[in-house]
């Protein structure tokens, strides 16, 4: 996201409010210091944790089946304005300083779900025991410490800056929750109506099996010709293209974009049409192939199979390196956020300070700073003592334990405060937070550290990755937090209220995380048998989660069987990383592409075109920018509403509680077995469901669900139309 000049402030904001200010002048905000209208109150701290339990769950589900996670600020910012309308707030209409709580509250949701689904997957994928208090208290120390190490640095970025950084995404909410003011009404409305067709779609399509939502070429191309007919012949040479036509996926399209999206699919074209068929081409002459300590018999294995052996790891290699060069590029970010950090060690100024200055205590920092880091270390003791390998029968001592934990957790200090500045510098800088290659940095470095005093394998994988987990938070959260604070200042909110009220939201999505990711594992599994060597290996086609398949490459790579894994493939991802960027192509989207499933990203696809063209329709241009302002409102909505009906069906999927699927579900079968590992579904689809009939429906009601959408943005755009000549006619 980016700028291209100084925007226009609102009416209600000051006319300084994006500009540098000149020598003596000082900048006022909305509600000057000696204002005391509400602003923590039981309504904005309840919506507040509300928003956090409902888009925690949204951002996490998205970033596991998507490989993409969704910003949750803009949403939760417009619920603000919409649940504290008059009617609906017991006492009257919320208070903007109120609504600023919400959003500042609500913010934990993304940034938390962020950190999880880097890192937590990689941890299944590896094979290690994972526990729900894992989860939560590497979210949680991360993001304290995320939140506390940006506090000294609060009043240097946003006020002493300010009018310098052009803070493109504090910018956007900011104008959300000053337009409110007069404005957006009818926002929330759309965003609930999106909600409520997101849920009802995906559970027809996911919970109900109306339809078949996976939808490919070979099915629906096979009554042209014989046998088969084209889909057949298509896929014999292994030319096989799918969508998945579920409303989570089409929301996530039409909320990013055309352009992004295209880069994404055309990834996906050059992984599925150019390099699978290219390796059955050549690797089918060949009865068997070695490679990476597996054998391969290509000429049996399908478009996904040749997909998840030789292609995805090339999808890997290109993220990493993409990673790495997004770092470069921010050279002189990182440079100057260094010397930032030590800044923030001086702590703010001792001297009263307004209302709108006012941080908890410096004193207060550093404990929270000692807390955090030592609940990392006790953390990764227990897991020093409960993971570690076993060595003649013995496992690790309580002083090999407690040097892991020391090493495990200071390396996670260290690099929380060298690159939370960089975060938060990129954030405001540009709005990219460069957090991708940071973290693959932080996992690499802290295996260095445990090589070098004598931990490795799973103990060593388990250390590495939740230190990666907790630094990945942290740094998601000092991006996040350095905008709530901006939005603070132009408003004129109390920044300590935002700070303390922060930790709640912290704390209340990691609990929500924690509770989420295990009960995605076991409705629809991180690791599934690889049919063609029998070997457990990642569920690329149902949560590609890739950024923690590369954590999980990485750590089990440098720790254990380093060997057997795709070191060349790996470094052919590297080049074509490095090829698109010389070539100025947005190399992680497209490295992303080469990675996730092409099912997802076709169905990501179709919703950027719906968006695109939805943008493009109406009698003028005012007509047009408002209903292509609609695309976020419809967007979050569908997505929001789609990832709690998926979650209601990873629950309903649960051995442990009988499956109750089995009850509501029409195209699909479920049965319960008895393995040596526990209990687990399986499950068998209906003929209809599996053939032209069930995929054709599919089409047709993903055709719909597109009308629908294009419907709703012309509703609302007619809503906000109106409203806004209403305000304009009132101020008049």
């Amino acid at each position: 996201m980016e700028t291209t000049g100084t925007p226009k402030p609102s009416k209600i904001l000051p006319s300084n409010a994006y500009t540098k200010l000149k020598p003596g002048e000082e900048y006022r905000p909305i509600v000057p210091p000696e204002d005391q209208r509400p602003e923590v109150t039981p309504w904005s701290v309840t919506v507040g944790l509300l928003m956090v339990l409902v888009f925690s769950a949204a951002c996490i589900y998205m970033a596991l089946r998507a490989g993409n996670a969704i910003e949750a600020s803009i949403p939760i910012a417009i619920m603000a304005i919409f649940l504290g309308r008059k009617g609906l707030k017991p006492s009257g209409k919320s208070t903007i300083l109120e609504n600023v709580i919400v959003q500042s509250i609500g913010q934990a949701a993304g940034v938390v779900a962020a950190g999880a689904a880097f890192l937590i997957p990689a941890l299944y994928i590896n094979e290690l025991k994972v526990a729900w208090w894992h989860i939560f208290l590497a979210c949680a120390a991360g993001g304290f410490l995320g939140a506390v190490l940006i506090i000294p640095l609060r009043k240097y970025f946003v006020k002493d800056l300010h009018g310098e950084l052009p803070f493109p995404e504090a910018t956007a909410i900011n104008e959300i929750l000053v337009s409110g003011e007069s404005t957006s009404k009818s926002a929330g409305k759309v965003l609930l109506m999106a909600f409520g067709l997101g849920a009802i779609y995906d559970f027809l399509a996911e919970a109900v099996h109306a339809w078949n939502p996976t939808m490919t070429t070979k099915t629906l191309l096979s009554w042209i010709g014989k046998d088969g007919g084209l889909g057949k012949w298509l896929s014999d040479l292994r030319f096989d293209l799918s969508l998945n036509g579920l409303a989570a996926l089409f929301g996530l399209g039409y909320i990013i974009g055309l352009r992004y999206a295209a880069v994404i699919a055309a990834g996906s074209v050059f992984a599925y049409l150019v390099l699978v068929p290219l390796v059955f081409h050549f690797g089918s002459r060949i009865p068997e192939f070695a490679y990476a300590g597996n054998i391969y018999h290509i000429a049996q294995m399908d478009s996904e199979t040749i997909f998840g052996n030789f292609v995805k790891p090339i999808g890997i290699g290109a993220i990493a390196v993409s990673g790495i060069i997004g770092i470069i590029r921010m050279g002189k970010i990182v440079a100057g956020s260094i010397a930032l950090g030590f800044k923030g060690l001086k702590g703010g100024d001792t001297e009263a300070a307004p209302r709108t200055q006012t941080d908890i205590s410096p004193r207060n920092v550093l404990l929270i700073q000692l807390g955090a880091t030592l609940l990392m270390a006790i953390l990764f003791f227990i897991a020093g003592l409960n993971s570690a390998e076993k060595e003649g029968g013995a496992g690790f001592t309580l002083a090999q334990s407690a040097l892991y934990a020391v090493v495990g957790a200071v390396v996670g200090y260290i690099l929380s405060f060298l690159f939370t500045p960089v975060a938060a510098q990129a954030i405001a800088i540009v709005g990219v937070n460069p957090v991708s290659g940071m973290t693959l940095i932080t996992v690499v470095l802290t295996i260095l550290a445990l090589v070098a005093v004598g931990l490795k394998g799973a103990g060593g994988m388990f250390i590495a990755l939740i230190v990666g987990c907790a630094v990945c938070t942290a740094l998601s959260m000092s991006g996040a937090f350095i905008s709530d604070f901006k939005i603070g200042y132009w408003i004129g909110a109390t920044p300590r209220n935002q700070e303390i009220w922060k930790f709640a939201g912290i704390i209340l999505a990691s609990l929500v995380v924690a509770f989420v990711i295990p009960i995605m594992d076991s409705g629809y599994h991180f690791l599934v048998p690889d049919p063609a060597t029998g070997e457990m290996v990642s569920n690329t086609k149902v949560l590609p989660a890739p950024q923690a398949n590369m954590m999980a490459a990485v750590s089990r790579g440098l720790l254990e069987n380093a060997a057997n894994q795709p070191w060349l493939l790996y470094g052919l991802g590297g080049f074509v990383a490095v090829m698109l960027y010389m070539a100025g192509v947005p190399m992680l989207a497209f490295a992303l592409g080469i990675y996730i499933p092409i099912h997802i990203n076709m169905a990501v696809l179709a919703g950027a075109v719906v968006s695109y063209i939805v943008g493009k329709t109406g009698g003028s241009e005012k007509v047009r920018k408002a209903r292509q302002n609609q695309g976020i409102l419809i967007a979050s909505g569908l997505m929001a509403g789609a990832a709690i009906v998926g979650i209601i069906t990873a629950v309903l999927r649960q051995p442990v509680l009988g499956a109750p699927i089995k009850y509501i579900s029409y195209g699909k079968e479920f049965v319960i077995e008895q393995t040596k590992t526990g209990a687990f579904l399986q499950e068998k689809a209906a003929t209809w469901y599996e053939g032209l009939e069930g995929q054709r429906l599919s089409l047709l009601m993903f055709v719909l669900l597109a009308l629908v959408c294009f419907r709703l943005a012309k509703i609302g755009a007619d809503w906000y139309l109106r409203e806004e000549a209403e305000a304009e006619a009132n101020s008049s």
